[in-house]
């Protein structure tokens, strides 16, 4: 972490390109530019494009009750619009606002539930819809309400009368005319994608003119262009993001078509990288690898957006582009973070968790990343993305990252990566007999002068899982003094794993069901701390983590291994 000395010229560079792009922001919404929102609106929706995300006719009933289950929080709104009342927390106002929850609305499929998604559209464009205020009118949640109010138009139109009708159609024009005149100012990361995406989809599902679609798509294919890398991953390395753009990408793809539209080559070929990409990040247990900023993730969703990948396979090994690699023998499963962070602007979400893993066995992950609780107070961020909790090497108890701290400078950028990694050397090793790369970094080489590399190895048919991890000075060629540099070698268990001790004193790892493995390190004792996962459903749970606390003097290479054993009997619980 830092201050201001190092990184002041930088970190104001940071503030006033943030602050000029505010300002254009506010010009192009203020009175100037406010002209453009408004004029004629479409007479009709031509089609309601697809929405692949779950929906549950249960809540349809919650939320005709008055209850808004959203964010992982509930809100009872006691009669009054939920547009009126306080709400429990950012996350859940931006989620209402978001309007992606008329899904469960149209599942239900009732006059009940289009009259109660018809009150509520109204509701909204009375008390917000005139005043271009956030959190309804911040970039990303218009376009997430643009996107569910074309995708669910039907429901929210059923039995409608021409006055809402109408109503309807002026606020969604002008929502559109919103994006289209602000998005060029957006910050260049998922939001200004989506807002992209929304544009899309409204010159595909209203009556509009052949140039606009064309603009449209155009605009969408070179954000495309710049935001998804040649392996499918998204420039934040956030493998969540890849998600959402996809359950938004693919029924985009398919309105095209129903349309009789030519889809743009960019969009045809991002979706097409992007699939397998989501496989790649897929673990045995059917969720996500927790990296950069991905929270908990529901396995169901991941399966109903890779039933549109037409080649089904197995997924790909390398990510350079990306920065991970992934190990995959048996029902064994290794990914690991070999990138260096992404770019300043875009780094906001950004984890210092470089050559940490997560290792999963049959259906259950053993060794995992903290990850993130994505609706959870602010205040676990900063723990959730230091190298501590992530399953790497800390040195000095450090993070291979610095992050901004400043109260100020925070409230204006956010808290982006200033410095980390910036050479992140990889070399893959497979054969038939096992799968293995070598990766290192030099994200403590300014303030400790050491690198770090770290081997995996998976064999025997993914029963063994070596790793081996060496410090060094100078790419191996100076030896370490003997300083009193302590490194930490973090191993952290989902809180599903049971570390126990057997009647030899082996270090075990159980699930309920499944397979067990053996944690041994010849040279450092093994112990157990408290660790949190972040990532749970219902949000952050107590877990342990396995712990490797040794001077990097003494062992400057230190291998350990983690291999798969029967069942058997355990005698004292850690």
């Amino acid at each position: 972490m830092t201050g201001l000395a190092g990184d002041g010229p930088r970190l104001w560079g940071l503030v006033a390109a943030e602050l000029w792009r505010r300002f254009r922001q506010r010009l192009r919404a203020g009175p100037l530019y406010r002209w453009r929102f408004s004029g004629m609106a479409p007479d009709r929706v031509l089609i309601a494009p697809p929405d692949l995300r779950f929906s549950d006719p249960l809540i349809a009933e919650e939320i005709y009750s008055g209850r808004f289950p959203l964010a992982s929080q509930i809100a009872d709104t006691a009669g009054e619009s939920p547009f009126l009342i306080k709400p429990p927390s950012p996350e859940w106002q931006s989620s209402l606002h978001g309007f992606r929850w008329l899904r469960h609305l149209r599942e239900a499929g009732t006059d009940l539930a289009a009259a109660n998604a018809r009150s509520l559209v109204n509701d909204w464009i009375t008390l917000c819809g005139r005043a271009i205020e956030p959190p309804a009118w911040g970039a990303g949640v218009t376009a997430k309400r643009t996107i569910a109010w074309l995708q669910h138009s039907s429901i929210v139109l059923q039995g409608s009368e021409l006055p809402f009708y109408r109503s309807y159609l002026r606020s969604l024009s002008a929502q559109i005319r919103y994006l289209r005149t602000i998005a060029p100012d957006l910050r260049d990361d998922d939001v200004r994608l989506r807002a992209r995406i929304a544009v899309a989809f409204a010159a595909l599902s209203l009556p509009v003119s052949a140039s606009s679609l064309r603009a449209a798509s155009r605009n969408l294919g070179l954000e495309l262009d710049r935001q998804i890398l040649p392996d499918g991953g998204h420039v934040s390395r956030n493998p969540e993001i890849i998600l959402e753009l996809l359950a938004d990408l693919l029924p985009l793809r398919q309105t095209y078509a129903n349309q009789a539209a030519e889809p743009p080559t960019a969009l045809v070929n991002a979706v097409d990288r992007m699939l397998p990409a989501l496989r790649f990040f897929r673990h045995e247990d059917g969720n996500l690898a927790r990296f950069n900023g991905v929270g908990a993730t529901i396995p169901d969703r991941i399966v109903t957006v890779l039933r549109h990948d037409e080649t089904a396979g197995r997924p790909l090994l390398h990510a350079t582009h990306s920065g991970y690699e992934r190990m995959s023998m048996g029902h064994t499963t290794v990914i690991a973070d070999t990138g260096k962070p992404p770019p300043v602007p875009i780094s906001r979400n950004a984890h210092a968790g470089c050559l940490s893993f997560e290792m999963s066995s049959g259906r259950h992950c053993y060794i995992v990343n903290s990850g993130v609780d994505n609706f959870g107070p602010s205040d676990y961020r900063p723990l959730a993305r230091a190298t501590a909790a992530h399953s790497t090497a800390t040195v000095n108890d450090t993070s291979s990252c610095r992050f901004t701290t400043s109260g100020w400078i925070r409230e204006q950028i956010g808290s982006p990566i200033l410095a980390g990694p910036q050479n992140v050397p990889c070399e893959r090793h497979d054969d038939k007999e096992s799968q293995s790369f070598t990766a290192s970094h030099d994200g403590y080489l300014s303030r400790f002068g050491l690198y770090h590399e770290r081997r995996l190895e998976l064999r025997e048919n993914g029963s063994v899982l070596q790793g081996t991890d060496r410090f060094f000075r100078n790419r191996g060629k100076t030896p370490l003094p003997a300083d009193n540099h302590i490194v930490d070698l973090r191993f952290h268990l989902h809180p599903d794993v049971h570390p126990l001790l057997d009647g030899e004193g082996r270090l075990m790892l159980m699930t309920n069901q499944g397979d067990s493995w053996i944690f041994t390190c010849e040279q450092v004792a093994p112990a157990m701390d408290e660790s949190i996962y972040f990532a749970g459903l219902r949000g952050p749970w107590k877990t342990r983590q396995i712990v490797l606390h040794y001077p990097v003097a003494e062992f400057p290479e230190l291998t350990w291994y983690l291999t798969r054993t029967g069942l058997g009997l355990w005698s004292q619980g850690l």
